[in-house]
């Protein structure tokens, strides 16, 4: 079967900057040569008429000109300077910037649903997903309150899709720029829970889905460098015993199936060993880390701009600018749209 072209980019909450920084990517395209159009053969799945009202804020001129389409496989024949748009759900135009609303949360969750499924049935090459905030997704009820954001919506959707328990579907979400690449043993958990979650299996499963993942992307098996739990990674054992029982255990394991690890090294030196620099490639090529924050710190810390989240262990491809909803700033026309222009950069790497 011949791999689909159309990459689908969903609007995220409509109140936050997600439709205006999609509208901001394909307005600097229409103003780019063609040839380097980041986002020739993608599409919106989501409204049209909140694509028009984003594309009339960035740009007032009316050089961008929203379509709509009716199939996928459109967006690829879509010429310069056209946002074309897949309506997949409705929202009030009413609804104000920069607010929490159910409504909200609930067409930023049926876009990704769409997708989603879009994805796993071979309809669209990639998914990219702008922000969403998780309070609106909570508030807007059934089924998207059960879910705390993106990864674990399109876990459940890929684990039913395959006919097994979510259990049997584990995802890891990577942040990357273009100097650091991060992997997280938890995602969105409480810190209590992110505790608890460093365990042999936790951590072992972890090793083995950053191995796949970033073997397909590099072309070869990547060099993982592991963060410690605890300050100095444990200090032998002085400042907590998780490395020498459950970390180096996992690593041990990890190395006998053949997989490329090091550490655990202490957790605020690491990630500035595997730093990619002009001068330097840095000593790893992704940094397996304990928990969100541990992770997430040293990437966005470089610059929001660039980051993008990749969603690993799904048999779809999905990326996400590194960034919320920006309330404070929605509907300005200010936000930047590199972040989800990097995304998409990336997905079109996964899937080539």
């Amino acid at each position: 079967m011949t791999q689909p072209q159309a990459i689908a980019i969903t609007p995220g909450d409509p109140c936050g900057i997600g439709p205006e920084i999609i509208a901001k990517a394909f307005l600097q395209d229409a103003k780019a040569p063609s040839a380097s159009a980041v986002t020739r053969h993608c599409f919106v799945a989501g409204d049209l008429h909140l694509m028009q009202k984003a594309a009339s804020l960035v740009d007032p001129s009316g050089q961008l000109r929203v379509s709509l389409i009716h199939r996928p496989e459109e967006a690829c024949h879509a010429s310069s300077g056209v946002l074309p748009v897949l309506q997949v759900a409705q929202v009030s135009a009413a609804l104000p910037w920069g607010q929490i609303h159910a409504e909200a949360g609930r067409f930023a969750g049926e876009c990704v649903q769409w997708a989603a499924r879009a994805a796993l049935q071979h309809q669209i090459a990639a998914l990219v997903t702008a922000p969403l905030h998780k309070e609106a997704l909570s508030a807007a009820g059934a089924p998207f309150n059960a879910f705390p954001g993106h990864t674990e919506l399109l876990q459940a959707e890929a684990a039913h899709h395959q006919g097994v328990p979510v259990a049997q579907m584990p995802v890891r979400m990577m942040l990357a720029n273009d100097e650091l690449r991060t992997v997280l043993v938890s995602i969105h958990v409480s810190m209590r829970q992110a505790l608890d979650a460093v365990t042999y299996n936790n951590v072992l499963e972890t090793l083995r889905i950053t191995h796949q993942a970033l073997s397909r992307l590099l072309g070869r098996a990547p060099k993982i460098g592991v963060a410690g739990l605890n300050p100095h990674a444990g200090e032998g054992g002085l400042f907590g015993q998780e490395e020498i029982q459950i970390i180096q255990p996992a690593m041990a394991q990890a190395a006998a199936e053949g997989l490329d690890v090091h550490g655990p090294y202490a957790p605020d030196t690491i990630f500035m060993r595997a730093r990619r620099k002009a001068q330097s490639p840095g000593e790893f090529d992704v940094v397996l880390a304990m928990y969100h924050d541990q992770g997430l710190i040293p990437v966005k810390y470089m610059g929001l701009e660039q980051g993008v989240n990749v969603t690993l262990g799904l048999p779809l491809v999905r990326t996400s600018p590194d960034h919320g909803t920006a309330f404070d700033i929605a509907g300005k026309g200010v936000a930047d749209a590199d972040s989800l222009v990097a995304a998409v950069r990336m997905a079109q790497q996964l899937i080539a």
